[in-house]
Order: C-alpha cells, then structure tokens, then sequence
C-alpha cells in the first residue's frame, strides 16, 4: 500500500492500473539517467568518464544538431509574428528572405487566418487540400481532402485510430517485434490486446507472411477479436524497407481476414536501399487489377514533419488519410480528433511546407536541395560508419542499413555478463545498455524495450549524432566489456 494513501485522493494504488501497466522504453530509466549525466556535465563536473551525452536512444534530430530547413523556418517566422510583412525590403536585402518565402506566408495566413487560433478539427482545408496534391503526385492516384486529418504528429494519429479501432478487452491488434513501443503501450492503456508477429532478421527484418498468419490464428483461437495489423515501413527499431510484394503480401491478408491496415510511414524519405513503396499506391494499383477482392480494405497511412530531412519533432505536425472506411465511423473519428478541438495551427502549417516545398525554379529552391541532401546525405554516412564498426566487433551482428533513423544489432553476450546482469537485477541487454551509458555517455536502448525473440538480445541506436567520434566510444567500450566478461 503507498505511503500516500491516507493523505491523498490519489495513490500509486488506485490511479488507472493500465497506465501503470504501460511500458515506454525510449524515454525510460536509461534517459533518464543520462539527462542526470547532461545536468551534471552542464553544472561543470569533471567526475565523469566523457564529456557530453549522445542521446542516440531517440529520433530526435534537432536534439542532435540537425539543422533546420531555412525555408520552413523562415516561412514560420514570418507565421508567428505576421507585421514583419509591413518590412518585406527589409526582409529581402538584408535578412535574406526570398520571394517565395513571403509568398507562401501570406497563403498560408490566408489559409488558417493566424497560427493562435483554433482551425477545424481535422486540419486547415488548404493545408488539407496541399497534403491530398502530394499524396496524389506521390502515388499516381487520386487522394480526397476529406479523408486527410491533420495530427499532433503521427503519435496522435496512431493514438486517435486505436481508440476508435479498440471496442473491447478482447479486442487485439497486430503489432510486428521488434516495434516501436507507441503501440505496445498504448493497447496497453487502451486495455487491449497486443498481438505479436516477429519480423524476420534472416531477411533483413522483412515481413514474414507466415509468421503473421500464425500470429493471427493463434489469437483468434484464443477469442481475440483481431482487428488490425500495424506495419512500420521503413522500420521502427530495425531500419527496414519492406519490398513491393511484401506490402502486397501484407494487404491480401488483410482483405482475406478484414483487417484495418495501419501504416506507419513516417520514414518514407529516409530510405538508403531500394526504393519506398507507400500503401496507398500499391492498394489502389491491387483493386485496379481485382476491384472486388479488394474494395473494402480499410488503410490509415501516417505521415509527419518530426523524422526525414524535415526532424521538427517539437513543432508537432502530421496527418493521416483514410482510405475504405465506412462513413459512419469516419464521423466518429471526426468527432474524436473534435474533443482536442485540433491539432497544433503552427505544426499544420509546417506539414504544408513539408508536402509542398520550393520548386525548381523557385527563388528558395537552390539552397533548399543544398540543405534537405546534404542533411540525407550525413545521414546516410553516419549509418555507413556505424554499421562498420559495429561489423567489427565481436559478438556483434548488424544488417546493412537501409533506411530510417536505426540500426539494431545484434548482441551476443558471454555466460559470465548474462550472469552479471542478472545479479544486478536487469536484462543482459540492459545490463550492457546502462554500462556503455556509464563509461561513454553514449545512451542506446535495449532490445527488450522493442520487443526481441526469446533468447536473443540487441539494442536500437539513431544515427544522427553529428561527426563518428562517438562511434569509436562503442567499439572501444565494446572491446572492454568483452574482455572483463570473458
């Protein structure tokens, strides 16, 4: 029994149980721990093993020194504070804005009156209007405005989705292992059921038909009411890119089984090796060839500003669009998203910039596709560059990257730290997760925090730290840990 029980209306005993139940690993006590390590080093301590904190357990670009897109940004400035519009000589020869960033900031306050006042609960109707031109030019098929709702970031849209899809504690949905853990907590809370499908790593961690449909036999069998299947492409730890056939895979079973597909797509412009295939595109191209089979397949497909080349986490913007959903329950998700009144007017204004940016041609182009490829471009090395050291170390198995923000090695730990760790009451991926912490300042998150097959072990690290002297840190931490545990 808390210690508070008696003095207050709430204790740790008698708050929601599913909140409690809830896990959220990325921002669980390894965080936390390594921000008392940023607060320690900030405060001048010289106590400490290294000198700054790596916060690679988060996708967290601008955390992590990604620089903002100047278009975007200075179309916001110009959003936040409108009288500098009164200045536009000022603002062309001696600030540096462009024609075009002027341009866009008058539509765009046309379009939603001012960023300090509610819009319509599902997003400003231009902006509405700009992400259906980009849905469409991306996939070659038409998108309607009406079925397009702007988010908090895809975390709300996720969050707004499951509430409508989960009636029941039977309720279940299919979430693929290793995931990211928005899902496994919010059924949690939502007190539904997870049900787990494992990705294939043999593969690349690529989907595994088989795998999903035992998954999904099994819980039926036991009476879960599956209802959805979730899919995170490119993937959320594992950094994968699913092939054109396995989305198609994917979407047969969902017809066959009347599932809703909910693709998670929010590192569609991340992708190193091969190419994205949205889900939109491909169910449209799949009831084109067999409209009958496929008329009723129910997709929600996420997007937002906080991943890519955009990494405007704090800002708050994204959108879902839906596609084969009844109407009566697109009222209901309509008066869902109502009862926030709406998403964040400045983070809707930046998912129009993000869907429609400069042009070529355009005065803001040039140094646009200067800033958006060199930010795709350090990406791209700093993942090159883990990935080889970690191919370098022992015990250490890691697939090529192929895209997001991750990679997700493999761990393969001694008898003798399995041992250690248990006595120190933590995981064995854990355990070695808190020492690099410790001994680099670098912060990754373990494998369990995802969701791992029984008997093996890994961790998720970003690769968006800027420079690669901190991959060096791993590798020699890594060689020290192997030899004191041999």
């Amino acid at each position: 029994m808390s210690t508070t029980a008696a003095l207050r209306s709430l204790n740790i005993d008698n708050i929601n149980p599913h909140v409690k139940e809830a896990k959220y690993a990325v921002r669980g006590e390894l965080a936390v721990r390594s921000e008392d390590y940023r607060a320690k080093l900030a405060k001048g301590a010289k106590d400490l093993p290294f000198d700054k904190i790596i916060s690679a357990n988060i996708g967290n670009p601008q955390q992590l020194d990604q620089k903002p897109i100047t278009f975007f940004r200075q179309v916001l400035s110009l959003l936040e504070y409108p009288p500098l519009l009164e200045k536009e000589d000022v603002l062309l020869n001696q600030l540096g804005y462009k024609s075009d960033v002027i341009e866009r900031a008058k539509w765009l306050l046309k379009t939603v009156g001012s960023v300090g006042a509610y819009s319509a609960s599902a997003g400003a109707p231009g902006i509405k209007d700009s992400v259906a031109k980009f849905i469409e030019a991306r996939d070659g098929f038409p998108a309607n405005p009406a079925d397009i709702y702007l988010s908090a970031g895809a975390s709300s849209g996720v969050n707004t989705l499951l509430h409508i899809i989960c009636a029941t504690p039977h309720t279940g949905v299919l979430v693929p292992i290793p995931q990211y853990p928005l899902y496994t907590a919010s059924l949690s809370v939502l007190d539904a059921k997870c049900v787990p499908y494992y990705l294939d790593e043999a593969k690349s961690w690529g989907t595994d038909l088989e795998a999903i449909k035992e998954a999904h036999k099994k819980a039926t069998s036991e009476g879960t009411d599956v209802r959805a299947i979730v899919i995170i492409n490119p993937g959320n730890p594992t950094g994968a890119s699913l092939s054109e056939d396995d989305v198609k895979a994917v979407i047969d079973f969902a017809a066959q089984e009347k599932l809703v597909v909910m693709a998670d797509e929010v590192y569609q412009t991340n992708v190193f090796m091969g190419k994205f295939h949205s889900f939109k595109s491909v169910l449209r191209a799949m009831q084109k060839e067999d409209p009958e089979k496929y008329k009723n397949v129910e997709l929600a497909s996420l997007h937002s500003v906080s991943k890519g080349m955009v990494g405007e986490c704090g800002h708050r913007g994204g959108y879902f669009e839906l596609c084969g959903f009844d109407p009566a329950v697109q009222e209901q998700i309509y008066k869902f998203v109502s009862i926030s009144l709406c998403s964040p007017v400045i983070g809707q204004c930046l998912v129009e910039l993000m869907v429609n940016p400069p042009k070529e041609g355009e005065p803001s182009y040039e140094l646009y596709k200067q800033e958006y490829d060199g930010i795709f471009a350090g990406l791209q090395k700093r993942a090159t560059a883990l990935y080889e050291a970690f191919k370098g170390m022992e015990g250490v198995e890691c697939g090529e990257p192929q895209g997001s923000m991750y990679l997700f090695p493999t761990i393969t730990l001694s008898d003798k730290a399995v041992a250690a760790a248990k006595a120190d009451g933590r995981s064995p991926d854990e355990f070695y997760a808190f020492r690099l912490l410790d001994a680099t300042g670098v912060c990754v998150v373990p494998g369990a925090g995802f969701g791992q097959k029984e008997n093996t072990l890994h961790f998720r690290t970003t690769f968006l730290a800027p420079g690669t002297e901190w991959v060096g840190r791993i590798g020699k931490f890594h060689s020290d840990f192997m030899d004191e545990f041999r």
